[in-house]
Parts: C-alpha cells; sequence; structure tokens
C-alpha cells in the first residue's frame, strides 16, 4: 500500500475514533485497518496510538503526524477537486463556524438558499464566539467580529458593519436607574463575554471628553453573545449587543437602548478563509453567497429594520417618562 493510502487510513482511525468505524467508513474489515495501522508504525519506528480494549488515542507522536497528515490529504482532495470542478458542480464537505448570535440569527435562516445552489455540498456548521483556528480546527469558512481577527495569513472580506447599542430590561432601569455618564457603567453590572476580554472594552467618544475605554464589570460573565442576550431580557444587568439582534425587542418594550448618544460602530463581520491560492470551488461559492447577501446593504436595513441615533434617543426618552 501506498503511503498516500496509509495517512488517509491512519486519518480515518483519528477521526472516528476506532478501528471498527473507520473501517466502515472505508469498507474495510477492522483487522485489515489495524494491520495497515501496525505497518505504518513499523514503518516509522513510533507508536502513533494508546490502545486499550475499548478505545485508542494518539501518542504524542501521533498527534504531531496526524496533523500533518491532515494538511496532506487536504491538499490532495482540493488538488483533485480543482481538476474535477472543472467540468462538474462543487461538491463536498463544507466546514464553517459562525459566531453565535449572527450565525443564529442573520446565517442559519438563509442556509437552505446556499443549500438548495449548491446540492452536492454538505455543510457542517459550528456556532462559536470562541477565537478559531481554521487550520487546527479545520474550518473552511469563518464569519467573526473584527476584534477576533489576528492571523495575517488569511484572507479577510468584510461583510458588514455589526453596530452594537448598550441596553437593559425595564425592571434593571427601574431597580438600579440608567447611567447617565458613560463613567457610571463602571457602578453598574455589566454583562461581559468570557471568550474575548476585548469584547468588555467599550469605548466612547465625544467632544468634550474624547475618546476613552472603560473596562466593564459585573456578577455574569458567559461564553456566548446569545447568552448575554438572555441574560439583559431577564434584567439581570447592561448589555452591549448588536443592533440587529436587539432592535424589535427595544421597540417592543422589552429592552430599553441606555446611553443611546454614544453608539459603537467600529465592530464589523468578516468571512475569513485561506489563501486564494489553496481556495477551493466550494469555499468560493460559499464566500460568493455571503457576500451577495450582505453587501454593501445588510438584509436587515434593506427591510428598514435598522436603528439610528436619533431612535434610539427618542425610545430611551419614551421609557424614562413611563418610570
Amino acid at each position: 500500500m501506498d503511503k498516500a493510502a496509509e495517512m488517509m487510513i491512519f486519518a480515518k482511525a483519528v477521526e472516528e475514533g476506532s478501528f471498527s468505524a473507520a473501517a466502515r467508513d472505508l469498507d474495510l474489515t477492522p483487522s485489515a485497518v489495524s494491520k495497515q495501522i501496525r505497518r505504518l508504525e513499523d514503518r516509522l519506528g513510533a507508536r502513533l496510538f494508546n490502545r486499550t480494549t475499548r478505545r485508542i488515542s494518539l501518542t504524542e507522536a501521533g498527534q504531531a503526524y496526524y496533523e500533518r497528515c491532515a494538511r496532506i490529504i487536504q491538499e490532495i482532495e482540493e488538488a483533485e477537486e480543482a481538476i474535477t470542478s472543472l467540468n462538474e458542480n462543487p461538491r463536498g464537505n463544507l466546514r464553517v463556524a459562525a459566531t453565535v448570535s449572527f450565525g443564529r440569527v442573520e446565517v442559519l435562516p438563509r442556509i437552505n438558499e446556499y443549500l438548495e445552489r449548491y446540492p452536492q455540498i454538505n455543510v457542517e456548521f459550528e456556532l462559536t464566539d470562541h477565537h478559531v483556528d481554521l487550520v487546527e480546527e479545520g474550518i473552511d469558512v469563518a464569519i467573526q467580529w473584527r476584534e477576533q481577527m489576528d492571523d495575517p495569513s488569511l484572507i479577510a472580506r468584510k461583510l458588514c458593519v455589526n453596530r452594537r447599542i448598550i441596553c437593559a430590561a425595564p425592571a434593571y432601569i427601574e431597580r438600579h436607574g440608567s447611567p447617565s455618564t458613560p463613567e457610571e457603567l463602571l457602578e453598574h453590572n455589566c454583562l461581559t463575554l468570557s471568550e474575548m476580554e476585548l469584547f468588555n472594552d467599550w469605548e466612547f467618544e465625544d467632544t468634550e471628553r474624547g475618546r476613552r475605554v472603560l473596562h466593564v464589570s459585573g456578577n455574569f460573565r458567559a461564553n456566548n453573545v446569545d447568552a448575554l442576550y438572555q441574560a439583559a431580557l431577564s434584567g439581570a444587568g447592561l448589555a452591549r449587543l448588536s443592533t440587529w439582534l436587539v432592535m424589535a425587542d427595544i421597540r417592543a418594550g422589552r429592552l430599553v437602548p441606555v446611553l443611546p448618544e454614544y453608539p459603537h460602530e467600529s465592530s464589523a463581520f468578516y468571512v475569513l478563509y485561506p489563501h486564494r491560492r489553496h481556495l477551493s470551488r466550494k469555499v468560493r461559492t460559499f464566500v460568493d453567497f455571503l457576500v451577495e447577501v450582505f453587501t454593501p446593504v445588510p438584509p436587515w436595513e434593506k427591510e428598514g429594520l435598522e436603528f439610528d441615533p436619533e431612535e434610539w434617543r427618542r425610545l430611551a426618552g419614551a421609557e424614562a417618562r413611563t418610570r
């Protein structure tokens, strides 16, 4: 058996978590997979797996070998796809990661449109607010905030501005009042994100004080923005959230704008993917689809649902008059 085939069997065993599962996927017998792994270990002169009667796990050498095998296998698949795609529709598995709220609210409701266009592509979608390492985690495309971008080797294409506003439930405002200056936020319970401290640095700017950044804190932290949103609705504290996420709640009175004269507009959503020379057709189709949907005007603005500062101030003032 050639080295490429050995690598594929080895990688499949790692990904499936057992020789028997890998055998089923490869249409081989478990004994054939086990035999090939032993031959590979003998040839390399290193043990790749720790084996027990119930499970396998990678050794340190096995982990190092798998990381290299995964990259090589991906290159092989991309090379084959580059040739076959000249005469065929895009196909294969596409792994996508997106921030939790944006993925849930804005991307997933439109995913069927993409799947109907490209029925031979299988999408594996992950919602996460943690920093995504595309190479290490085997992600093809990531949709993330500007604050999460730190890898210059990736291509980053801007999708839309991510405007944020500070807000709270009426019950919280009734109990604790509403801050009248940014500095008063330090006396309030602010809901924060545990996955990215930069998210908790709230920026403000005006003609009197200029630009300043306040690092807020409180008694509730969460690993994704959806949790902060739900906590804010419950009255737990103040949260700085995207306008496309909270505008319906603000208009319905479930949330109240706080310090609306200080909108945050320096963030944006970007689609990240590997360098163009490695770009497969399946990745290109998904990137093009996202750009089509979210640029130059995002769907919530096309539908006339975007807030402006004047409306925020009016809504905040209306809430104050009802107390």
